[in-house]
């Protein structure tokens, strides 16, 4: 380790986090978005291959970062002396790289780092599975998920995919800034990933049933246990400690503090009228016990999408309904200088607020960047936003998309104009601004409609934070 040369200079956080995991088989870089949890695996995988420990590196990610690894990270952190093929996963097998992955799996290059960049989404696929497993079975590998809270559900198929491919590897590594974006029990799968020995449980049911409180509760002619609480934390965050690091950002670098903002829209009357009879319909299932967890999710994304500005009609067909939302948007960015990011949850806000931006600050100062967006837009649409010269001033995006491993710090205002429950993703989306690179402070505006589900999935999402930084053993501060 002490001879060991860095492509890119380590901060000490960095340099650290190798000097302890560096040897170890099994490991988990619980480190914050923008702290360089990629260069340090790939220096460690680098370290690995220049001692002949491994030769192979299989790295599992969202399908959003695959540009990140192949087109940034590696060939700006992994030493230029170590050689190495990159080959990134694509569903729909092309000739070439038919023959490059064969020359990957089938062809021994002891002087060669193989690696491989996978979609996490590709195991739960058995084309997927059968790939990753022929690449791991040929090589000395380790294996690395990153952004792992994505294998927290133990009865997902591509978590139980993965669970099972890590018993062939030699090393492996989990990700994340944020282990736990739900509940304790979020931890169970990530870290039978690693081991399923490490927290000295057989199941998850029997780590649920040592760390959660529970009691029984009926719906109907329906029984079930009901998560009520959690104790035996700190037991929890002991064994933590012995095979993860932990830090934050305000403990490493100097970053520009985060401002948080709320702006209170008026619902419109036919919102109002919406709203208030979706409600009355939500009510009478619960009364009459005629909902499942899926129901209950149902209405509460059809009151979100009302608060937002739309509703399906009877038919089925989406309704456009006047709202505020959009008038309090651009008011917010005529307040600013620079470029902002806006997030909205769902498809047709993205595409209202586009056209809404565009009409008002004209068509090249905005861009969409979502689902229906090309590769090849997207990446011109980073590289024109990035350009602090260039008239691309707004980006519209929803946070499945663009919320994960971009760096947008050409920006340092952000709008929600609507949110998920789903905690990851907002502090994901949060951290493409505030990051490495950032000089200034970054201010996010959240949309509220008063007395609405806007303000139940806020609440919701603090209580999340609060649960985490329990686990972490943190005092983490969040939309105070």
């Amino acid at each position: 380790m002490r001879n060991y040369e860095y492509q890119t200079e380590p901060y000490k956080h960095q340099e650290k986090t190798l000097q302890k995991s560096a040897y170890r088989t099994e490991f988990a870089l619980f480190l914050e978005m923008g702290l360089g949890k990629s260069k340090i695996l790939l220096d460690n995988a680098a370290l690995l291959f220049e001692e002949g420990k491994i030769n192979a590196l299989l790295v599992v990610t969202p399908k959003g970062n695959l540009r990140n690894w192949d087109k940034l990270e590696i060939p700006i952190h992994l030493p230029q002396r170590i050689p190495h093929k990159v080959l990134v996963w694509q569903p729909n097998h092309t000739v070439k790289w038919k023959r490059q992955y064969c020359r990957l799996v089938l062809e021994e290059h002891p002087e060669e780092l193989e690696i491989m960049v996978m979609n996490v989404e590709a195991f739960s696929t058995t084309k997927g599975v059968k790939f990753a497993k022929a690449f791991v079975y040929g090589h000395e590998t380790m294996v690395a998920v990153d952004e792992s809270t994505l294998i927290k559900n133990p009865k997902a198929m591509r978590t139980r995919n993965l669970l099972g491919l890590s018993k062939s590897a030699l090393y492996k590594r989990i990700l994340t800034g944020f282990p736990v974006t739900k509940t304790p029990l979020d931890l169970y799968s990530q870290c039978a990933f690693l081991n399923p020995n490490l927290l000295g449980f057989k199941s998850y049911y029997a780590f649920k049933a040592r760390y959660a409180i529970t009691r029984q509760r009926r719906v109907g002619s329906h029984s079930f246990q009901e998560v009520v609480g959690f104790h035996r934390i700190d037991e929890l965050q002991d064994m933590l400690k012995d095979f993860s690091v932990r830090y934050t950002k305000d403990k490493c670098l100097d970053l520009p503090p985060k401002v948080y903002m709320k702006r209170t829209v008026a619902l419109s009357s036919e919102q109002k009228k919406a709203y208030k009879q979706m409600k009355k319909e939500a009510l009478m299932l619960i009364e009459n016990q005629l909902y499942t967890t899926q129901t209950v999710l149902t209405q509460i994304m059809r009151l979100q999408q009302i608060v937002a500005g739309s509703i399906r009609s009877p038919e089925g067909d989406l309704v456009l309904l006047p709202n505020n939302r959009v008038k309090e948007t651009l008011s917010v960015l005529e307040e600013i200088s620079g470029k902002a990011i806006i997030f909205a949850v769902f498809q047709t806000d993205i595409e209202e607020l586009t056209r809404a931006i565009g009409d008002s600050f004209g068509v090249d100062s905005v861009a969409s960047y979502y689902g229906k967006t090309s590769q090849k837009q997207r990446e011109w649409i980073l590289d024109k936003f990035q350009d602090k010269d260039s008239d691309l001033r707004f980006m519209v995006s929803n946070p499945h998309t663009g919320g994960r491993g971009l760096t947008l710090t050409a920006a340092s205002h952000m709008i929600f104009y609507s949110n998920s429950y789903d905690l990851e993703l907002r502090i994901q989306a949060e951290d493409r601004i505030h990051r490495i690179g950032q000089e200034q402070s970054c201010t996010y505006v959240d949309l509220v409609c008063e007395n609405t589900v806007d303000e139940k999935i806020l609440a919701s999402l603090k209580n999340k934070i609060n649960i985490s930084n329990e686990v972490l053993g943190e005092a983490r501060k969040w939309f105070q």
